[in-house]
């Protein structure tokens, strides 16, 4: 037996055990409804009405405080805003985008885009508040390099649990938070990523017979070099990096969704029809409105990240001195995931027709087909698109590893350096093996994550709605 099947048939009860729990459901209706992302979806509810609205009312201030309009000078921070928030988009535009929409609509059915949308718009507010947070009680926890900055759920959970003086507890919590973080980012974001890369790329070189075949490990030392070039260079490399590649990446796959769009135009009507009547009056009844409201929350949810905690890490380096102005900024971020970019395939796979032809579950092979009916190419661009997808969730979430393994060893060089050597490796491991068992159980501690972060965001609601209601008179003021 390969040692890697040996690695992963050993990790599996253990991946298993913990998949239980954190992925705990709950029948309903037929459905099977996980637990943790009813956390997540009430947590979005909340904070929607707890702050009235602010991911509407306060959507157009947003985008201008992101444009620059409200930038003071020499703030403290590393990274300007629209770094910040492409560092946060690139850890959460990825497959969940291509694939995750595709397998929403492949289960619920059409109008399972439109609740994914709507629950794209709620996670707003959530992550309104953890990046407000972020930014509120980041630290310069480096002597060597005070320069630096450390932020996330670690800190802010502390403060959250000091204010109903539970220290103890914070400290766990916070730990907890940052030990999930650690054992996600080596997971999900450098075990699953690569392996998925590699995927894509064996079958464009020519699958079995192509270049690639058996060479994952080549592969894998190519990413590995690529990631570990800019994460070497710590945020603000992965932020220059990512202000260029998520960018760039986001606009070649929509532009191609409204090319395919375009070759479709006579249907549109039709696929919106459709999209808004499936979401609401399903031809099955209450168990499909259900199954296409449960299954398109669920893909938002997990799509945007909202209520993780993680985009907090990235948002934290921010040059301001405002926390609820980078809040105001980082709530863009579920919008452009989760409407903007999913919805735009949502479009392109209904409006094709695709779907209808499917056969159970399908991810980016149904989305992949949808594609090449405008455009018999697309394929391969799609190939490309997942490769940065990848990569750039690569080098987001190392980041986020790294901080909170320095939270939990010290900030020291030794710390980070083992890290990132670390991870890289993971990148070579992933791309060479099919460690399915181990990468269960990173994925149920990235969702572990939301457990202690939105006690965390309750605790300190009633704080960030007063900092919300003194920010909005500033502004006014003005």
């Amino acid at each position: 037996m390969e040692i890697d099947k040996i690695i992963d048939t050993a990790f599996e009860p253990v991946s298993n055990a913990v998949a239980s729990v954190i992925f705990y459901s709950i029948p309903l209706i037929g459905l099977e409804i996980k637990l943790v992302l009813i956390w997540l979806v009430i947590a979005a509810l909340f904070f929607t009405f707890y702050f009235n609205f602010v991911n509407v009312r306060c959507f157009v201030h947003g985008i201008d405080v992101l444009r620059g309009k409200f930038d003071g000078q020499n703030a403290d921070g590393q990274i300007n805003r629209f770094q910040a928030l492409m560092t946060s988009l690139s850890g959460t535009v990825g497959l969940g985008n291509i694939a995750g929409v595709a397998v929403a609509i492949s289960v619920g059915g059409p109008g399972a885009a439109l609740w994914m949308a709507i629950m794209g718009v709620f996670g707003m507010s959530t992550k309104f508040v953890e990046v407000t947070l972020g930014v509120k009680y980041r630290q310069h926890g480096s002597k060597k390099h005070p320069e630096a900055i450390s932020g996330g759920p670690m800190y802010y959970l502390r403060a959250a649990f000091d204010q109903i003086k539970k220290p103890r507890l914070g400290r766990f919590m916070a730990g907890l938070f940052a030990l999930c973080c650690v054992g996600g980012t080596i997971g999900a974001g450098g075990l699953f990523q690569a392996n998925q890369a590699y995927q894509q790329a064996f079958i464009v070189t020519g699958g079995e017979n192509g270049f690639l075949a058996e060479r994952g490990w080549l592969f894998g030392i190519f990413m590995a070099l690529l990631v570990g070039m800019v994460i070497l260079g710590g945020i603000k490399w992965i932020a220059a990096v990512a202000g260029k590649v998520v960018p760039l990446m986001a606009i070649t796959y929509i532009v191609a969704g409204f090319v395919v769009i375009g070759v479709h135009y006579e249907a549109i009507p039709g696929a919106l029809q459709t999209i808004i009547e499936m979401a609401f009056y399903p031809e099955a009844g209450i168990g499909a409105l259900m199954g296409a409201l449960l299954m398109g929350v669920q893909r938002a949810t997990f799509s945007n990240e909202a209520g993780l905690g993680s985009s907090a890490i990235a948002h934290s380096a921010v040059k301001t001195d405002k926390p609820v102005s980078q809040g105001m900024v980082g709530m863009l971020g579920p919008f452009i995931d989760t409407v903007v970019i999913c919805m735009i395939t949502a479009l392109v796979i209904v409006i094709s027709g695709t779907y209808v032809e499917g056969n159970g579950i399908e991810g980016v092979e149904l989305t992949s087909r949808a594609f090449a009916s405008g455009i018999s190419w697309f394929p391969y661009v799609l190939s490309v698109t997942v490769f940065l997808f990848a990569y750039s969730t690569m080098i987001s979430w190392s980041y986020y590893g790294l901080k909170c393994a320095t939270y939990l060893f010290g900030e020291y060089d030794m710390v980070e350096n083992i890290f990132k050597i670390t991870f890289c490796v993971f990148i070579i491991i992933g791309s060479a093996t099919q460690l399915s068992n181990i990468i269960l159980f990173t994925d149920s501690m990235v969702f572990a994550m939301a457990i202690p972060n939105i006690i965390g965001l309750y605790l300190l609601a009633p704080e960030i709605r007063k900092d919300l209601h003194h920010y909005l008179q500033s502004i006014h003021a003005r």
